[in-house]
């Protein structure tokens, strides 16, 4: 992944290639890794937000590792070269803290890494699914045009987060 940083264009098609060759690497005893670590996680969630976050989640972030793995993409054009390096930047930043007290779990980075970059760049997608929740019964939501988030601002300087690059735009009705 670290190549990419080389890079002069990039275009989907190799870097859906290069995702599917990181998905690749995703084991079963990832996915259960990752999915204890959601389930661990969530005891800072609220009780009554609990069980609609833990479905979400992982349906939509540990599901998709699948998805990554069967893709097939129509259409072969360039990504925004600096937007792909910074997302991953970011990202390999990220990881290289993971093993701080606290931090994410390896086998949960893993695929995170993965589908946030998937989710972006190939799907053109937010990282976080429409009908994500979020605590106050807010979700993501599509108007047509747009993603929007109802955290994204609040976000926004969180160095765990992938709200820099993610598609969606700020919720005006939660600022």
């Amino acid at each position: 992944m670290e190549d990419i940083l080389s890079y002069n264009k990039i275009n989907r098609r190799d870097f859906l290639t290069m995702l599917k060759g990181e998905a690749k690497l995703v084991g079963i005893n990832d996915i259960i890794k990752a999915n204890s670590f959601l389930i661990s996680d969530s005891k800072y969630v609220q009780g009554n937000y609990r069980k609609e976050y833990l479905k979400a989640y992982t349906s939509a972030f540990i599901s998709r590792i699948k998805d990554v793995k069967e893709y097939n993409l129509l259409n072969n054009e360039y990504l925004d070269k600096d937007d792909v390096q910074k997302a991953i930047k970011l990202l390999l930043k990220q990881e290289n803290e993971i093993t701080a007290p606290g931090g994410f779990d390896p086998a949960f980075f893993k695929i995170y890494k993965i589908i946030s970059l998937f989710t972006t760049f190939i799907l053109k997608e937010p990282v976080h699914p429409v009908g994500t929740p979020f605590p106050g019964g807010l979700k993501v939501n599509y108007d047509g045009t747009n993603y929007l988030c109802p955290v994204k601002e609040r976000q926004k300087d969180n160095p765990w987060a992938v709200c820099g690059f993610c598609i969606s735009k700020q919720d005006p009705e939660t600022v």
